[in-house]
């Protein structure tokens, strides 16, 4: 089977010439071009990232990397990093800086775990990285895929043209992009171009991306194409919708894996804005206390108040149907943990009517998180114990069932390292 590019139904068409990415909010009013602020250093401080961890290894000798004859050094740096094959998912957008070699046979595979995404395109110049420092925020790289004998990391800022942007919230940071594209990979951003998180509409999502596992019912945009790049009503319909596998779509012997796991599409879409707003609370606290602005407190209140509201999922799109992954990543990334003494993890998923299980993000463990200056995570904690103790009773938090609110503090109190002794057991 190739890229479907069938006719599309009038409404969604309509859906797609009115589709313009919603701009996200700012938490503040601090400068949004924080990267160059002096008290950050972004561009200047040195770095602990996973792969800044990695390329001292490698240079000091402590690591090596082996060059693989079809995938270069990738399959060595997933094993370095500790990524998975069952996250990869593929993209055929021309939406990265090596869009040259991208198109529907030939997409983008991305790996990721909670701090760092490898992008890895068949026969392009470098692999691409994206690792998350816990105070600097997200910092970019690359590796040649030559063959060398002492093979360097490099870091490269020119990744920054896209990924400090609005969609980043103004920070050095991720974005998963769904952008309609015609047959060759090309974006036709006119006819639908979102940046999607756990809150958007499934059919604004995954446009640019395939898409592989079970959903039922629900209507999305990936595995398809416009034929006509000028009419929305070329792009698809059932054929792009339940696929098991692009094997047939991909040259698939170039890949680690013939899926793009819907699950991990999920997991990635709510980690990728996570990411984000632990990045911007801590440069915005970290910029207004230096610079003694007598409103950081409260700036800091409510940007604690944006996080938590994300952490929690309060705003996210309910599943239509059950979802059903094909790479085996939902069971692998449920069995991650940190588990409680009951079991319980805030990695289990659910699958059904929404992502998580137990509804608090597993990012709350992030080093970022921890890393945050003291007052802004004092702040989140304060608000999200206000929430899952019903101090706060502002409606959206109704979705929080009295056994959700119960669950996610016995967990915390099992796992989350530095806990305040406030969050105590609820029995209502």
């Amino acid at each position: 089977m190739r890229l479907s590019s069938l006719r599309l139904g009038g409404s969604i068409a309509a859906w797609l010439i009115a589709g313009v990415a919603a701009s996200p909010p700012q938490l503040s009013d601090v400068s949004a071009d924080l990267v160059r602020e002096p008290a950050l250093q972004y561009f200047t401080k040195p770095t602990t990232d996973a792969v800044a961890r990695l390329n001292a290894d490698l240079q000091r000798g402590a690591a090596r990397l082996t060059f693989d004859d079809t995938g270069g050094y990738l399959p060595s740096i997933l094993d370095a990093l500790h990524l998975a094959s069952e996250s990869q998912v593929l993209i055929f957008s021309k939406t990265s800086v090596q869009s040259r070699f991208i198109h529907p046979r030939n997409p983008r595979a991305l790996y990721f775990n909670d701090t760092v995404t490898v992008g890895y395109i068949p026969g392009a110049d470098f692999l691409e990285f994206a690792a998350e420092d816990p105070q600097q925020g997200v910092i970019f790289y690359t590796l040649d895929q030559r063959r060398a004998e002492q093979p360097a990391i490099e870091r490269r800022d020119f990744c920054l043209g896209c990924h400090n942007a609005n969609a980043t919230l103004d920070v050095p940071g991720m974005l998963v992009r769904s952008v309609v594209t015609t047959a060759t990979g090309n974006t036709a951003p006119r006819f639908g171009n979102y940046v999607a998180d756990h809150r958007s509409p499934f059919v604004e999502r995954w446009a640019g991306h395939y898409v592989t596992g079970r959903h039922g019912a629900m209507t999305h945009l990936g595995n398809a194409a416009l034929v006509t790049s000028s009419d929305p009503d070329t792009l698809t319909t059932t054929e792009t919708m339940n696929v098991q596998s692009v094997k047939d779509r991909i040259e698939s012997e170039r890949y680690v894996s013939p899926h793009s796991d819907i699950v991990a599409l999920l997991v990635f879409e709510h980690q990728m804005r996570m990411t984000n707003l632990l990045t911007r609370i801590g440069w915005d606290t970290r910029v207004a206390l230096q610079a003694g602005r007598p409103d950081a407190a409260a700036m800091i209140s409510r940007a604690a108040a944006d996080v938590v509201d994300y952490l929690l999922l309060v705003d996210e799109t309910p599943l239509p149907d059950r979802v059903t992954g094909t790479s085996g990543f939902a069971e692998k990334f449920s069995g991650e943990g940190p588990a409680d003494r009951q079991g319980r993890s805030l990695r289990q998923l659910d699958l059904s009517t929404r992502l998580l299980r137990y509804p608090c993000s597993y990012m709350i463990y992030a080093d970022a998180f921890d890393a945050l200056p003291s007052e802004a995570r004092d702040a989140i904690y304060r608000r999200l114990w206000d929430v899952l103790s019903r101090r706060e009773t502002g409606a959206k938090y109704a979705r929080l069932s009295a056994a959700d609110r119960r669950a996610i503090v016995e967990i915390l109190r099992d796992t989350k390292k530095n806990l305040p002794d406030y969050f105590q057991p609820i029995n209502r």
